[in-house]
């Protein structure tokens, strides 16, 4: 099998950072969070971030991509832009895509974690619910697979999450198999 790219996207506060990291432990996959890159980059280099965290982060992907690991993206992926550089990424580099938006249903719910969270990343301004609903995040136009984090236990979230890549990982090894001549 191809090397995979797990692209997660969705808003701050639903639960993304939980599932890429168990993701990650799962797959035994390279991991990247574009906030830490993000940080690093404002910390290290003084810079105001614009795109150069995204830029940064694919070619560090880009490399794990060449040598096969599987890699696990944890961003907002907002727009399609973004979605199609990824995509361009993995095809570039031979790997397979898999698109994961992670989302929380529950208006109420999102603002109580995002309000009640605690920054993981030294020095990194979480961003206030008006910040969250401010967001220019633009639905998905493509199928792809969706988490609901809404009134359930994060074990209960992964477990959906790893059969709904259980079943990709099968239709993509399905599809790269030639069918009869």
């Amino acid at each position: 099998m191809d090397a995979i790219l797990f692209i997660f996207s969705g808003l701050p506060g639903t639960g993304k950072t939980m599932l890429a990291r168990s993701l990650a432990r799962t797959y035994k996959a390279a991991y990247f969070r574009l906030d830490t890159i993000e940080q690093g980059l404002r910390e290290l280099c003084s810079m105001t971030v614009q795109g150069e965290g995204y830029h940064l982060t694919h070619r560090i992907v880009a490399d794990n991509l060449q040598i096969g690991n599987a890699v696990v993206v944890d961003c907002c992926n907002p727009w399609a832009l973004t979605r199609n550089e990824w995509e361009a990424l993995a095809l570039e580099h031979g790997g397979d895509i898999i698109n994961i938006e992670v989302v929380c249903s529950d208006r109420a719910e999102h603002r109580r974690r995002a309000e009640s969270r605690e920054a993981d990343i030294p020095n990194f301004d979480l961003p206030t619910w008006s910040e969250i609903e401010a967001r220019d995040y633009h639905a998905w136009d493509k199928e792809i697979i969706q988490i609901d984090t809404a009134g359930r236990e994060s074990d209960a979230c992964i477990e959906e999450l790893i059969e709904k890549i259980a079943a990709e990982i099968a239709n993509l090894s399905q599809a790269s198999v030639p069918g009869p001549t």
